[in-house]
């Protein structure tokens, strides 16, 4: 049976490990190779003794509790594996994190998965390693278990992973979801991203992003905003068009200045921001930023009723 780490005084361990060391100094130069691994346990014990002790808190007396306030004080900075296991002070770290992440419901990305949708987003992925971890948000999910379970049952369906991803964005409409989720969905492999882009940018599933009109997203966490698909002309709009209208319209409605930051229990029925051809697609409109301007769904709906003019949009984007 592994051995638990004790929890002293850092400075009475750090002591000890010290005078263990130095008096290491005559086994290098007497003894064989076996005493010599033999007398260096009692310092590796008391190496992981110091690492565990360096949390000083009674509530975070087990290897997971430790992890999971080490990530908490770094909420959004990205920790090496290493670190964990010093704090953890045991080498089966990563399987506490998943504990973390599966059953207790804490959104802990690993570095593969946060560069798999990091290239989706087009930011840096150079810090991404595989041992390498981020809390991206100081927040439990208490329906993790069951959104565990379900991905567990959809990933071994036997359809294709673009099918299994929108089966399990509209199982979870509205709630946010990690690409820690998706890669898991898509047994692992690094296609995930290309095929959440296609569900958004082919088949007219509004699945937001910080970069594809929710900013207020962390890195790596995706939303099914509506379960519903866009009518098939706006499906045609590239990215990179869609990412500069939001930015020019810093990411709110441009006639009621509603944005997903602002949103409050009150309003129930803004619920999403959407791009309007001011010069219909269907009428040879082009998707082009000077044809299209950023709407939340309800004044999406006044201009297609006719209420809000062509004109008042142009207006708007002059403005």
């Amino acid at each position: 049976m592994a051995r638990r780490s004790q929890r002293q005084n850092p400075e009475t361990l750090r002591t000890e490990l010290v005078a263990m060391l130095e008096n290491f100094q005559h086994k290098l130069q007497d003894c064989n190779l076996r005493d010599q691994v033999k007398a260096l346990i009692p310092a590796n014990h008391h190496l992981r003794d110091l690492g565990s002790s360096l949390i000083q808190d009674e509530t975070v007396s087990s290897a997971r509790d430790r992890i999971l306030a080490y990530l908490q004080k770094h909420t959004g900075e990205l920790i090496a594996g290493d670190e964990l296991m010093i704090v953890a002070g045991i080498s089966e770290y990563a399987r506490r994190i998943r504990e973390l992440r599966v059953q207790y419901g804490w959104p802990i990305q690993s570095g593969l998965s946060l560069k798999d949708a990091s290239e989706d987003e087009n930011t840096n992925t150079t810090d991404y390693k595989p041992d390498t971890y981020l809390l991206t948000e100081n927040k439990q999910d208490k329906e993790a278990a069951f959104r565990w379970n379900l991905a567990n049952d959809i990933r071994k369906r036997d359809v294709g992973v673009k099918a299994k991803l929108i089966e399990y964005f509209r199982a979870n409409t509205g709630k946010k979801i990690t690409g820690e989720e998706l890669k898991y969905l898509a047994n692992g492999a690094s296609e995930w991203p290309r095929r959440v882009r296609e569900l958004r940018t082919e088949e007219g599933w509004p699945i937001a992003t910080r970069v594809t009109g929710r900013p207020d997203l962390p890195v790596g966490v995706y939303i099914l905003e509506e379960d519903r698909q866009a009518e098939v002309h706006d499906r045609k709009i590239p990215d990179i068009v869609r990412v500069k209208v939001l930015e020019r319209d810093q990411f709110s409605c441009r006639c009621c200045s509603w944005n997903p930051e602002t949103k409050n229990s009150a309003d129930k029925y803004r619920s999403i921001l959407e791009l309007h051809h001011i010069e219909h697609h269907a009428d040879g409109g082009e998707n082009s930023e000077k044809n299209l301007i950023t709407l939340c769904n309800l004044c999406h709906d006044e201009v297609h009723r006719g209420k809000i003019s062509s004109e008042v949009l142009l207006e708007k984007i002059r403005a």
